[in-house]
């Protein structure tokens, strides 16, 4: 059986939020010189800071956590509007894509290079699959297995993972099936399970997260209960080794020439990272290309303010929930009044709830006509804050979280303490985070 480790259980926190945890860009990723940057920031803010008490409930240790979380997904979705090899934002070219129902485009390029990136017409043959088990279908108040300890293993990557359950004398097939559903799913393996039911049978589901046919030739996993360390029988008894569906890689063409891939999402020629959404229909291809500047450039402001929407609305709920401080609602409102009257001549226009809807006509208009780059730098501006303000949560939640000031530091004589660093950052609430 696997072990709960300190991931799970931060992981645990998110899921109780709604939140997931945010990917990694290149603000997630650092230099050596940007790593001691960011300790030396931690050590400054350990010598200023007061002296103080918080509330060590699961209510501040979710909004601190949901804080966090979210301010990194912000600042992910800022990363992926810059070029990697620049430091100005927003400067990122988008890909086109002739109908996005079939094939979603990104350019994944250099900016130097976008002006020769190629365009061509892809056509979907079949999409990559996963492979699919499903298990005996069994009455759901039936139960063969004697009481007893069993066990199988499920060999996924050429590792052998073993499940071990108890049978106890009133279960039924439905309640052991629930139980390894929710024991499959937690181990985080690659494989998914789930249950289906229909007229008061059930069976268990598994489905590999990977897709594509292995190069070898075997499963994506097998499931067996041959060499297990407890009771064998489980695995025939349910069913869980048949194979409806077997794996299968993605068939397109590109410019009439067939390809293949493992998943459905994949580059090409290190330039465009294509995801494959539907089969096409026969004969109709999709273009793929670069955006015009001002196309992608309104294009990466709209995606701009949708994170940036779905920060506020994230957050807001959050702090509703915890409903003990304040301050984070305050700031949010400084920080949206400073630009509402810039953002509102590009067609931004600043809601009450400090949530950003866009008139698009008038985004467009005010890019074409924006020759001396005014317009442009306003919503750099702006952005520059929005990323200033998600690395502040970023490294303190505990900023925002209500508490009690139990000494100041003496001004002109304090000094870094080091095992006050991690409380002020924010993470330790106890003995495992």
């Amino acid at each position: 059986m696997s072990t709960f480790s300190l991931s799970n259980i931060y992981n645990n926190i998110l899921t109780t939020s709604g939140m997931s945890a945010a990917g990694s860009t290149r603000f997630d990723t650092h230099t050596k010189d940007e790593l001691r940057n960011i300790y030396k920031s931690i050590v400054t803010q350990s010598k200023e800071s007061p002296l103080y008490l918080f509330d060590n409930s699961d209510a501040t240790k979710q909004y601190a956590v949901s804080l966090k979380e979210n301010a990194r997904q912000l600042r992910q979705v800022i990363g992926e509007l810059s070029n990697e090899n620049s430091t100005q934002l927003l400067d990122k070219k988008t890909a086109s894509s002739s109908n996005a129902d079939v094939v979603t485009a990104k350019y994944i390029g250099s900016e130097e290079a976008a002006g020769e990136a190629p365009s061509f017409d892809i056509e979907v043959k079949n999409l990559a699959s996963g492979q699919v088990n499903v298990g005996n279908y069994i009455p759901d108040g039936e139960m063969a297995l004697e009481p007893d300890t069993y066990s199988f293993d499920i060999h996924v990557n050429d590792t052998d993972y073993e499940f071990q359950f108890v049978v106890e004398n009133g279960d039924t097939a439905h309640d052991i099936e629930d139980k390894l559903s929710r024991l499959i799913n937690r181990s985080n393996i690659g494989v998914n399970a789930s249950l289906e039911e229909y007229n008061g049978y059930s069976a268990l589901r598994l489905a590999s997260t990977a897709t594509g046919r292995r190069d070898d030739g075997e499963l994506s996993f097998r499931v067996s209960d041959d060499n297990t360390s407890k009771r064998a029988g489980a695995v025939a008894y349910f069913g869980i080794d048949n194979v409806a569906t077997q794996p299968e890689n993605a068939t397109f063409l590109i410019n009439g020439n067939e390809r293949h891939a493992y998943s459905n999402t994949f580059t090409v020629d290190k330039t465009y990272e294509l995801t494959l959404q539907s089969e096409s229909a026969e004969g109709e291809a999709v273009h793929i290309g670069i955006k015009a500047d001002v196309e992608s450039l309104t294009e990466n402001i709209n995606s701009l303010v949708g994170g940036y929407n779905d920060f506020i609305r994230r957050a807001a709920e959050f702090t509703a929930n915890y409903g003990k401080s304040t301050k984070f609602t305050r700031e949010i409102n400084t920080l949206a009044n400073f630009y509402k009257g810039s953002l509102g001549f590009l067609g931004l226009n600043v809601n009450e709830d400090n949530t950003i809807s866009v008139d698009q006509d008038g985004l467009k208009t005010a890019m074409e006509n924006d020759e001396d780059g005014t317009g442009l730098n306003s919503i750099q501006k702006f952005t520059n804050a929005l990323l200033t303000k998600s690395n502040k949560i970023a490294l303190n939640p505990m900023d925002y979280v209500d508490k009690t000031v139990v000494e100041y530091r003496n001004p002109g004589r304090t000094f870094p303490n080091p095992y006050a660093t991690s409380m002020y950052t924010g993470m330790l609430f106890n003995y495992f985070c």
